[in-house]
């Protein structure tokens, strides 16, 4: 742009149209100054993080025009748990992970409920993902 108006003492910059950048970071004539510090932020996390931490920021209403971008990534990934089918597919993972259930033990296990019992409280589930509750 400022090549095409070098010829300008003071030229106004309008943004028509964009990709990939939340909404509240830009508008039709200006662009938020934490723009660039939280892409400089999210660059770290992969693809599917980077949609969990809009997921998970919009989910907290955390406000991306003001907040330090270090901060929000760092809060995030305190609690982001991963990307799962479902709840119960979370609660899975846990009694796998935690618990030293014998084989036939996990037969009789109901992890529908387990799942209900840990989304109650201590994590929560958006668009495939899963965080601790904070």
């Amino acid at each position: 742009c400022r090549e095409l108006h070098k010829d300008e003492e003071d030229a106004e910059y309008m943004f028509q149209d964009w990709e990939n950048v939340p909404e509240g970071l830009i508008g039709e004539s200006w662009i938020s100054e934490n723009f660039f510090s939280l892409r400089d932020a999210v660059e770290d996390l992969d693809d599917t993080e980077q949609e969990a931490f809009f997921v998970w920021c919009n989910y907290k209403s955390r406000d991306l025009s003001e907040e330090d971008a270090d901060d929000l990534v760092r809060d995030f990934q305190d609690e982001y748990q991963g990307q799962y089918n479902d709840e119960e597919d979370f609660a899975y993972e846990i009694i796998e992970d935690c618990y030293d259930l014998p084989e036939f033990a996990k037969t009789y296990f109901d992890y529908e409920k387990f799942a209900r019992d840990l989304f109650m409280c201590d994590y929560w589930f958006d668009d495939g993902f899963v965080f601790r509750a904070a």
